[in-house]
C-alpha cells in the first residue's frame, strides 16, 4: 500500500509512525511533514490548506489510502473532493465535519437527540452575549463557534473575565470569522477525559481512553494550550463508564448524524467531563486528538490500515481491534513563552539519546536549519514512552525528556498527576 498523510505536527508523526509499522505499507508520503516524519516518509511541501494540490499528489503517486490529520481540510471538504476522484480517504466528509467545524451545529444536534452536554445559548452579537453572561454569572464558558486551532475556548472564573472573553472573540475578532458567533455554556464540574473512536457511520469501536493536560503549568495552572501532554489509559474512564459513554454518547451521535443525512466515517473524538451526573460532552472533534494520538496509537496492536479501510468501506464490524494491556505517557516539550509569543530557531540536542533510552520522540514544531533540527512552533516535541503500567511509562517518558534540550525549553513535570493520585490512595 502507498499512503499519504496530511499534516505536519505531532499527531501526524504518530500516525505515520503507526502506519509505517504495517507490513501492508510499502511507501508513505506526508504533506507537508516535518524533520521527524522525514525519517519514515517522503515529505512533500504542499500546504494542508491546498486540497486541489493534495488530490493531484494522491493521483500522481498512486496513493491507496489518504489519512487526514488536521481539522481544517476536513471542514473544507477534502474528503468529498478525494471521493469524487475515486480516491480512498479516511475522515468525515464536509457535512459530517460540521460536528467540529460549528459548535452551534454540534450543540443543537446533542440537544435534539438527547446526548448529555452542558446547557448553552448561542449569540451573534456581543451586547446580547454580555447580557446573558451577566444573567448567568460566573464561572461560565465562552466558545468561538468556528475553528480556532483549539484555542477558541475561555473558561471564565469571574464575570469580568467572561465579559472580556466576549469582547476578545466577538469585537476584537481574536479568532477571525470563527468568533462571529459564540456559544456560551454552563461551567461543568468534574474530571476531563478524551475518548476517541473508530466509526464507519454505523458501528462504533472506542479506542483507549486518554487524558490531556491543557494548562501550561504544573498543577493545571496558567492559560490553556493545545495540550502539554497526555496519558492512556485514563483510570477515570472505568470499564463501566466506557460502556456508558459508547451507549449514551458515541453511538447515539453516530446514529444522529446518519439520521441527519451526514454519514460520519473516520475518527470521532469526544472530549468528556466526568461529573456527579455522569459523563457529558465538552466538545466533539472530527479527527484524531493531539496529543492524545501520541499515547493511544502506541497501545494499538491491530493494523491501523485495516481498521481505516474498514471504516471507509462500511465494514468496521468485520475487523478485530486489539489493544496492549499497558500504559503510555506523552510529555510535550514546548518553547519558552508558549502559548504566548515565543522564539523559533533554537537548536535541539539529545533526540537520538532520548530514543536510545526507549522513548519515541514525535516532532510537533520542528524544522531543519543547515542540517540541524531547530524549534519552529510552540509545542516542539512530544516525548512518548510505554510501560507495563503508568509508573514505568511515566519514568520512561521523563527519562527521555531529560536527554533533550533547547534554549527556553518548558514542559510540565506532573503529567498524569490525577492518575498518580489515584494510585497513591
Amino acid at each position: 500500500m502507498r499512503i499519504l498523510v496530511i499534516g505536519g505536527g505531532g499527531r501526524e508523526h504518530a500516525l505515520v509512525w503507526k502506519l509505517a509499522a504495517s507490513p501492508r505499507v510499502s511507501k508513505i508520503y506526508c504533506a507537508p511533514g516535518n524533520p521527524g516524519i522525514s525519517k519514515l516518509a517522503e515529505c512533500v511541501n504542499i500546504a494542508v490548506t491546498d486540497n486541489e494540490a493534495l488530490c493531484q499528489l494522491a493521483k500522481d503517486k498512486n496513493i491507496d489510502l489518504t489519512v487526514v490529520g488536521p481539522e481544517g481540510p476536513l471542514t473544507e471538504g477534502i474528503v468529498d473532493l478525494f471521493t469524487a476522484n475515486g480516491l480512498k480517504i479516511f475522515g468525515p466528509n464536509k457535512a459530517a465535519a460540521q460536528l467540529e467545524g460549528s459548535k452551534t451545529f454540534s450543540k443543537d444536534l446533542m440537544r435534539k437527540y438527547g446526548i448529555p452536554t452542558a446547557k448553552y445559548a448561542v449569540f451573534t452579537d456581543a451586547v446580547s452575549a454580555k447580557k446573558y453572561v451577566k444573567e448567568q454569572g460566573a464561572p461560565i464558558v465562552i466558545k468561538a463557534d468556528g475553528l480556532a486551532a483549539g484555542k477558541g475556548v475561555v473558561v471564565a472564573m469571574s464575570l469580568d473575565e467572561a465579559l472580556a472573553a466576549v469582547d476578545m472573540i466577538m469585537c476584537d475578532q481574536a479568532f477571525g470569522n470563527a468568533g462571529a458567533q459564540v456559544v456560551i455554556e454552563e461551567f461543568m464540574q468534574g474530571e476531563e477525559a478524551s475518548l476517541l473512536a473508530f466509526t464507519d457511520g454505523v458501528t462504533v469501536v472506542p479506542m483507549v481512553a486518554a487524558q490531556d493536560h491543557k494548562r501550561v503549568f504544573d498543577g493545571d495552572q496558567g492559560p490553556n494550550t493545545g495540550g502539554m501532554g497526555a496519558y492512556a489509559p485514563a483510570p477515570v474512564v472505568t470499564p463501566d463508564l466506557l460502556e456508558q459513554v459508547v451507549r449514551k454518547i458515541l453511538q447515539p451521535t453516530v446514529n444522529a448524524m446518519r439520521q441527519e443525512g451526514c454519514l460520519y466515517r473516520g475518527c470521532l473524538y469526544a472530549g468528556l467531563m466526568i461529573g456527579a451526573e455522569g459523563p457529558k460532552v465538552v466538545e466533539f472533534n472530527a479527527r484524531f486528538g493531539d496529543p492524545e494520538t501520541q499515547v493511544v496509537l502506541p497501545l494499538l496492536v491491530s493494523d491501523l490500515t485495516e481498521i481505516m479501510e474498514a471504516c471507509i468501506d462500511g465494514k468496521l464490524n468485520q475487523v478485530s481491534v486489539e489493544w496492549k494491556q499497558e500504559a503510555a505517557v506523552c510529555v510535550v516539550m514546548a518553547a519558552g513563552g508558549y502559548p504566548g509569543s515565543y522564539q523559533k530557531g533554537k537548536i535541539i540536542t539529545g533526540l537520538d539519546a532520548a530514543e536510545e533510552k526507549g522513548a519515541v520522540v514525535f516532532h510537533a514544531g520542528t524544522s531543519l536549519d543547515s542540517g540541524a533540527v531547530v524549534t519552529s512552533g510552540g509545542r516542539v516535541l512530544g516525548v512518548t514512552a510505554i510501560g507495563s503500567n503508568l509508573q514505568p511509562a511515566l519514568q520512561n517518558a521523563y527519562t527521555g525528556v531529560e536527554q533533550i534540550d533547547f534554549e527556553g525549553v518548558h514542559y510540565r513535570k506532573d503529567i498524569a498527576h490525577r492518575a498518580v493520585a489515584r494510585i497513591d490512595k
